[in-house]
């Protein structure tokens, strides 16, 4: 097997000495490329975001910002990276670099002070500035202020350059404010025609390469077939799995946790499909959750309105739902969703494959019924879809932040009866859980004030809430209740006419 070898701003390098556990971030630092930075080593500030060159939506390669401090460098293997310091431009005579257009916005619109978080921005500017559906037709934003609170700086989140500050979501400034940053962000046009990394985009991303990279000190394992996984996972049933490394990378900075064999099924062919049907829709378990919302493209609702809240952009680059629903977290915030659209799991593993309901998977605080062995091949989702649908993320942060708690509706509501109800809650209980008491007391009955007043009781009760430093069991059981308060207004707001 060829040795583990990566491409940083052009140039290929072997990933060896570096031991299995090592992060791209201390890669890059260990080569000098010291733009990366380390702030909080759990992928919430993005200081440390590069560029990886990932299959596109609408071109073969899109480039995709990652938070470097999670993911191990041997991921990457036979992968192609660019820094911040990779952006600029040089010639061979020695003559100064020139500024990428993301560079030179945030310099001349004082988008940086300190500078700590700068490369990081820069990085994440970047990926949403070689978007490919960004726009190609608008003119670039205006920079200033509009007193009248219409414009750009009077908080819109799209800017008349297309650019949307979601992609921002995972990075943070202590410094700016954060105004100069928006205007960097809105000012940058379109790609040059003969910009090399838009170029780039018309050209596949490398192929994934099966990875043996194996060290006294543990081993970083990537299978090439789904077949090889399983097999590896019958002869190593004690290794960590992984997809995007977003659960596990922290669990490596922040906990010094090591494994004797890592083995990552993110790039698996049979595990990256998505299928729709007319009667249901299967998602790979290893599409990263921005794939899944770009190739969706609102198709699923409910998972339309999940996915600008779960976490950052930066995470959702790299996360997967089979990662989500795999820890058995029960704060997850897939899992709710999930269970509102009564989805199933396909398991795959030595002794071939099955499907299980989502809502009979989990059985205690972070198990489940998969075996060892065992892995999520894809959500199946049932179609029909019900037609309203909600999901409400209850946290101390907007965005890239953990549930407190969430609550996911699903409705079918005709003349004025409520047909099916589907409920799925996070936060609340040892598991994700269906509110199958509020399921019942909806199901049958009017959609009015009343009915729905008594159903938020009923939900207010559900699941066993607890006390933590996130929020008391009383605000969570408060906020169930409001949450379908909240849907029922929502529902029956007069439309102006």
């Amino acid at each position: 097997m060829v040795a583990a070898r990566i491409t940083v701003n052009g140039k290929e390098t072997p990933i060896s000495p570096a031991a299995p556990h090592t992060t791209v971030l201390d890669f890059l630092r260990e080569r000098g490329l010291t733009g990366t930075k380390e702030g909080c080593a759990e992928g919430e500030c993005g200081a440390c975001s590069v560029l990886v060159a990932r299959p596109g939506v609408k071109k073969p390669t899109d480039w995709v910002a990652v938070n470097a401090c999670l993911v191990p460098v041997a991921a990457l293997d036979g992968q192609e990276v660019v820094t911040s310091e990779g952006l600029a431009t040089a010639d061979a005579s020695g003559a100064p670099a020139v500024l990428h257009p993301v560079q030179e916005e945030m310099a001349v619109r004082g988008g940086s002070q300190c500078g700590y978080c700068t490369p990081g921005f820069i990085c994440s500017m970047a990926s949403e500035y070689y978007r490919p559906d960004r726009c190609a037709h608008t003119e670039p934003a205006e920079p200033a202020d509009r007193a009248d609170g219409t414009g750009p700086a009077g908080g819109s989140e799209h800017g008349p350059n297309g650019f949307d500050l979601h992609a921002l979501s995972g990075n943070l400034c202590r410094c700016t404010g954060y105004r100069p940053i928006r205007d960097a962000a809105f000012a940058v046009g379109m790609p040059a025609e003969d910009d090399p990394l838009a170029r780039r985009r018309e050209q596949s991303p490398p192929e994934p390469v099966a990875t043996a990279y194996v060290r006294d000190d543990g081993a970083f394992l990537r299978p090439g077939t789904l077949a090889d996984a399983v097999r590896l996972l019958r002869e190593r049933p004690g290794a960590t799995v992984v997809a995007g490394s977003t659960d596990w990378g922290v669990e490596v900075n922040i906990r010094s946790r090591r494994a004797d064999c890592v083995i990552a099924v993110d790039r698996l062919p049979e595990l990256r499909e998505l299928h729709v049907g007319s009667d249901r829709i299967e998602i790979g378990a290893a599409l990263t959750l921005t794939e899944i919302e770009r190739r969706l493209d609102g198709e699923v609702p409910l998972l339309a309105e999940l996915f600008p809240q779960f976490a950052s952009r930066l995470i959702r680059n790299s996360a997967t739902l089979g990662g989500n629903l795999g820890t058995g977290s029960p704060i997850g915030d897939s899992p709710p969703v999930l269970l509102a659209l009564e989805a199933s799991l396909v398991l795959t593993g030595a002794d071939g494959e099955r499907e299980v309901p989502l809502g009979d998977y989990f059985t205690g605080y972070r198990q489940s019924v998969r075996r060892p062995g065992e892995l999520i091949r894809a959500v199946r989702i049932p179609r029909p879809l019900s037609p309203v649908t909600a999901f409400h993320k209850i946290a101390k942060r907007r965005f890239d932040d953990i549930s407190s708690v969430a609550v996911a509706f699903a409705l079918d509501i005709e003349d004025g009866t409520v047909r099916t109800a589907r409920i799925g809650l996070g936060g609340v209980a040892a598991t994700p859980i269906r509110a199958l008491a509020t399921e019942a007391a909806l199901e049958g009955g009017p959609w009015t004030a009343e009915s729905v007043g008594a159903a938020a009781r009923v939900l207010s009760a559900e699941g066993t809430p607890m006390d933590d430093h996130r929020a008391s069991a009383g605000y969570r059981s408060a906020m169930l209740g409001q949450s379908l308060l909240k849907l029922y207004a929502r529902t029956t707001e007069a439309v102006p006419s």
